[in-house]
């Protein structure tokens, strides 16, 4: 075994390579593959997903009453954080190259963060320079206040020596500025966890981290999607005729909305491009793709394939996407879409909320797992409550969160809308119909031309919801979810049973009445 002393220090470390040198690099060193649509493809081996359970945030004076300490959010100390850094910067040592960019994140210029990225693969430090925001001026040294991620991927933690739950890890240090990846190969955590920096940050500037994608009409008004991966974030924000700012992370302040990143990251299950052209043309060289299987003949990606996870995986820059926003920011918003997927087929395709709804149903997050994002999840899908539209990746309290939209909300003429991408007719796997992308294609835009705000509405009795009448492109049957069942008293169970599944969720709550008494109700 060699000692720590022993280590010979001969690894080249490359720096600010482009993205081209990077491509080149990983070809060169077997860490992929160019498939015939040229993106670079790779495998993450075990883990193809986020590690919730390996997640950690280092314990200390700065968060210890500021981060709301759960399973999620799970606390490690500074002593075991800086031994397992310098664990795994000596290990990287051993190897015979490392690669490092200096990025940011965040657009907006007061606000931006400078990230160090230094990675052992040189297609990880490729996926940073799509997926974060490369600055208009190269950057060679450290600078201040600089954050710094390390990720050694085939570098395995011991549990009982590092006090971890297995052979990786995903360590945040807000006191330090460091975060510390290794034992995972999945891309995903990177970006995640500069988000978790900035969802812990920008609440003390009072700016509400959002997990939304995010686009612009050719009228400039800006348009909020809000959903956990899998429900619709990318797809419908990915518009022919809007331009995009980002797709999964944005800020809401008064100025208006940020993107955090320079990149987008889709997910590839089932990819067509007759349903989601934009996505399709925008995986190209300059781009990557995680687990997505390749005919072994023509090295054509075959989106169907599941073979290694569901949650295949393409990230591209946003200059691959025609339609966009420049300057990677916008206006304030002028609607607001929570995308829940429902798998019991009794929420409707679109409601009109008040703002004490809005808050209700942004603290509920109502949706449903898609796909196997996280390790463990398994395949399939399967309900879920996700505090936010994004409980792991927040590290504060759900509440601080919440009053920040209000504020929002109630500081800007923004109309918060209730989409459901999930099923109707029936429920998922007994009888139920998922709505087809053109369906909720109409329905998003009736909400973004603005056609929704004046139309005639109902109420949908238990959930009070105001559904309209009637929405250009959408079959009518389809808009009350009650009818668009051929057995109502079904409906009426599968109803029931959800409303009280939202009630046992929001107990865990301390908010006011008005918005208590905003959510769904047993007649």
């Amino acid at each position: 075994m060699i000692e720590a002393d022993e280590i010979i220090m001969t690894t080249q470390t490359y720096m600010n390579l482009s993205t081209s040198e990077l491509i080149n690099m990983a070809l060169a060193r077997k860490e992929g593959v160019l498939a015939a649509n040229q993106a670079l493809t790779v495998t993450t081996g075990l883990r193809t997903g986020r590690s919730p359970k390996d997640r950690f945030i280092v314990k200390d004076n700065m968060t210890e009453n500021a981060v709301d300490w759960n399973t999620t959010n799970q606390a490690i100390s500074s002593e075991k954080f800086s031994a397992l850094w310098q664990r795994a910067s000596d290990y990287l040592q051993t190897k015979e190259s490392a690669f490092v960019s200096y990025l940011k994140v965040g657009a907006e210029e007061k606000l931006s963060l400078t990230v160090k990225v230094k990675t052992e693969l040189a297609w990880h430090n490729l996926f940073t320079r799509i997926m974060f925001i490369r600055p208009d001026k190269p950057i060679t040294t450290d600078q201040p206040d600089q954050w710094t991620l390390l990720c050694v991927p085939s570098f395995k933690t011991d549990p009982t020596r590092d006090g971890v739950n297995s052979d990786a890890a995903v360590i945040l240090n807000f006191a330090e500025r460091r975060i510390l990846i290794c034992g995972t190969y999945y891309a995903g955590e990177m970006k995640k966890a500069m988000f978790s920096v900035l969802n812990f940050l920008l609440p003390e500037q009072e700016i509400l981290p959002m997990h939304c994608a995010a686009n612009v009409g050719k009228d400039g008004k800006t348009a909020l999607f809000f959903g956990l991966s899998g429900t619709g974030k990318t797809t419908l924000s990915a518009d022919p005729e809007r331009y995009l700012i980002g797709d999964d992370e944005h800020g809401w302040g008064e100025e208006g909305v940020f993107n955090f990143e320079g990149g987008c990251y889709a997910k590839c299950i089932d990819l067509s491009q007759e349903r989601e052209p934009v996505i399709w043309d925008a995986i190209r060289y300059g781009s990557v793709m995680e687990n997505v299987v390749l005919n072994s003949d023509t090295k054509e990606p075959d989106y169907t394939d599941v073979s290694l996870t569901q949650n295949t995986r393409a990230a591209y820059p946003r200059e691959f996407i025609p339609l966009r926003v420049e300057a990677n920011q916008a206006d304030q918003p002028n609607a607001v879409l929570f995308l829940t997927c429902d798998l019991y087929g009794v929420l409707p395709p679109v409601a009109r909320l008040t703002k004490e709804q809005a808050a209700y149903y942004f603290l509920s997050g109502y949706t449903a797992l898609v796909g196997s994002t996280e390790v463990g999840q398994g395949a399939g899908i399967k309900q879920t409550f996700s505090t936010c539209f994004g409980a792991p990746f927040f590290p504060r309290a759900a509440g601080e969160y919440a009053n920040l939209l209000m504020k929002r909300l109630e500081n800007w003429d923004a109309q918060v809308y209730l989409v459901n991408t999930g099923w109707t007719g029936g429920t998922h796997g007994q009888g139920g119909n998922r709505f087809s992308i053109p369906t909720t294609r109409a329905v998003v835009r009736a909400i973004v031309n603005g056609d929704l705000r004046d139309a005639q509405y109902e109420t949908l009795p238990g959930f009070n919801l105001s559904i309209p009448k009637e929405v250009a492109d959408v079959d009518a049957k389809v808009l009350n979810p009650r009818q668009a069942w051929t057995n109502t008293q079904e409906y009426d169970d599968c109803a029931r049973i959800l409303i009280e599944k939202f009630t046992d969720n929001f107990k865990k709550f301390d908010v006011s009445n008005a918005i208590l008494s905003a959510g769904p109700k047993l007649d």
